[in-house]
């Protein structure tokens, strides 16, 4: 007889947004979690790269493809939403010069470090963007310059593919980021000229190696708390074409950081989980280890032993979202910011 997974039956008082497959995940949520509506737009501005800032208070995200109404070239924006503000709107944010195409994105130092997709003019790669107020002439603040500079934009000889998402290890330094080749399939880019590969960048001596291969489309990465661990998605089952492939990975795969020779290097490839429904697009790990995921259906959450705890419901799902303050999160849901509290 076949048997469903069927979600855990919780006596007590959980909204319906959020579906228990485990007792853990209700040590994560409380009894009292909610889901709101921050913020909605008529254009998908709330889709990948959000990075939130807890000195200001404020969170940075990355649309989808748009397209520009003066010039009616396909374009990516930055948003700023000032979450102390009344009332609260998405400020268009304008680098100098701009970032081409920006996506995945990590605080870095006194910016943001953002993944550039690239165009058939500009290099994909690695840009930062800074928040620090410009200074004039006369030495008084300038806000909103937004000032960027190049990082780093091939591998040597090689131009890169589309890079999607980055993260910065929590001892060493060391920048890792993954390039699949979704900005060509997407008509933002030239044919590719590299495997779909995850790299690590030194910012300090300029080396960039690739780490990790094998994969259909790499796509979401994050470490471990302690930076033992990196998970890495593969969004395979996602042609990037609007179209999907049921046979491909919609999976997260972990890898040990282990020191060869001196050399940071990812060993001991295993799979994680795999998501049911959709892809695992934007990953993150809480401080107790557990993995969050932006799937098909919403936020998909899991032990560090990869059961399924439990998922956070939202209607056409979620590709990305940010951990806020303590017990908060932002989920990027297109036209639509969510906003959850465990409690």
């Amino acid at each position: 007889m076949a048997l469903t997974l069927l979600p855990y039956a919780y006596a007590g008082n959980i909204s319906s947004a959020f579906q228990v497959y485990d007792p853990g995940f209700l040590n994560i949520t409380g009894a009292h979690p909610t889901i709101s509506i921050l913020l909605s737009n008529t254009t998908a501005f709330a889709h990948e790269g959000p990075v939130y800032l807890p000195t200001t208070n404020t969170l940075y995200m990355t649309s989808n493809i748009l397209t520009d109404p003066t010039t009616n070239q396909t374009t990516i924006q930055i948003s700023k939403v000032d979450l102390d503000a009344h009332p609260l709107t998405a400020e268009i944010v304008r680098p100098s010069p701009p970032i081409p195409n920006p996506n995945g994105g990590i605080a870095y130092g006194d910016g943001i470090l953002y993944c550039g997709l690239g165009n058939f003019t500009d290099p994909a790669g690695l840009y930062v963007m800074s928040l620090a107020a410009a200074t004039t002439t006369n030495n008084e603040s300038a806000q909103g310059s937004y000032a960027t500079t190049p990082l780093l934009t091939s591998f040597y000889s090689r131009p890169f593919n589309s890079p999607n998402d980055v993260v910065v290890h929590p001892t060493d330094g060391g920048i890792y980021f993954t390039d699949p080749t979704y900005g060509s399939i997407q008509g933002l880019r030239p044919a590719p000229q590299l495997p779909n590969q995850v790299y690590r960048f030194d910012p300090v001596s300029g080396n960039v190696r690739v780490v990790a291969d094998g994969f259909v489309k790499p796509n979401g990465l994050s470490f471990s708390p302690d930076g033992r661990v990196l998970y890495v998605t593969d969004t395979g089952y996602a042609l990037g074409n609007g179209s999907f492939d049921p046979l491909m990975p919609a999976t997260i795969y972990a890898y040990d950081v282990s020191l060869i020779h001196n050399q940071p290097a990812l060993t001991h490839r295993r799979v994680f989980v795999m998501a049911d429904n959709g892809v695992p697009d934007g990953i993150k790990v809480d401080a107790q280890g557990n993995v969050y995921a932006g799937c098909g259906d919403g936020v998909n959450v899991w032990s560090s032993g990869g059961v399924l705890l439990g998922k956070i419901l939202v209607e056409g799902g979620v590709a990305n979202f940010a951990f806020g303050r303590t017990g908060e999160m932002f989920l990027m849901a297109e036209e639509r910011i969510y906003h959850v509290m465990f409690n």
